[in-house]
């Protein structure tokens, strides 16, 4: 088993985080989706957005990981091509890599900020404030979480795409460097 990155592949630990967090922000666009479609009430709606917190708790944790990680492989990992699909291809995965961090660094901030307790799995990491007592330079925050977490799902969509593309049109072994092992 490959653990680290190298020239021609992703390692384990790399192909790990980047399929456990795919599937996990698809899980958290999805009950938004239905938030918007169904409504807040609705009981897909409350099935599937009602672990949104601890979901997004445990993307926080797995991005921040993966950042590090890509930093710790940034010389190993393979190279993006020459020329604009690969300068197209840099300029996409670093917003990508931004946005992950950000929208559930800012929602994590939001929750340290309001006057709730936040507790993902139970595990109290901010206490209730007393009404009032809120951290408005934390919880003005707030609305970037949403917008930068559409942005984040176009971004994503165009990956997908680019990722198909390579993988069924080009065939040119892109998508592979993420899907299998090194053999």
């Amino acid at each position: 088993m490959q653990i680290m990155d190298n020239s021609t592949h992703y390692g384990s630990v790399s192909r790990f985080l980047h399929w456990s967090i795919a599937a996990l922000v698809t899980w958290q666009l999805l009950g938004m989706v239905a938030k918007r479609l169904l409504g807040r009430e609705s009981l897909l709606t409350s099935t599937i957005a009602g672990n949104h917190t601890e979901v997004g708790a445990l993307l926080f944790l797995l991005v921040w990981l993966r950042f590090g990680w890509m930093l710790l492989n940034r010389r190993r990992r393979p190279a993006y091509p020459a020329g604009p699909l690969g300068l197209a291809a840099r300029a996409a995965h670093g917003a990508m890599y931004a946005l992950l961090l950000f929208v559930p660094t800012v929602a994590v901030l939001r929750a340290i900020g309001n006057t709730r307790a936040f507790a993902p799995f139970g595990i109290e990491l901010s206490p209730a404030r007393p009404e009032g007592a809120e951290i408005t330079a934390l919880t003005d925050l707030a609305f970037l979480h949403g917008e930068a977490a559409w942005l984040l799902a176009l971004l994503i969509a165009g990956h997908i795409a680019m990722a198909l593309f390579h993988g069924m049109v080009k065939r040119d072994g892109t998508l592979e460097k993420m899907t299998r092992r090194p053999t």
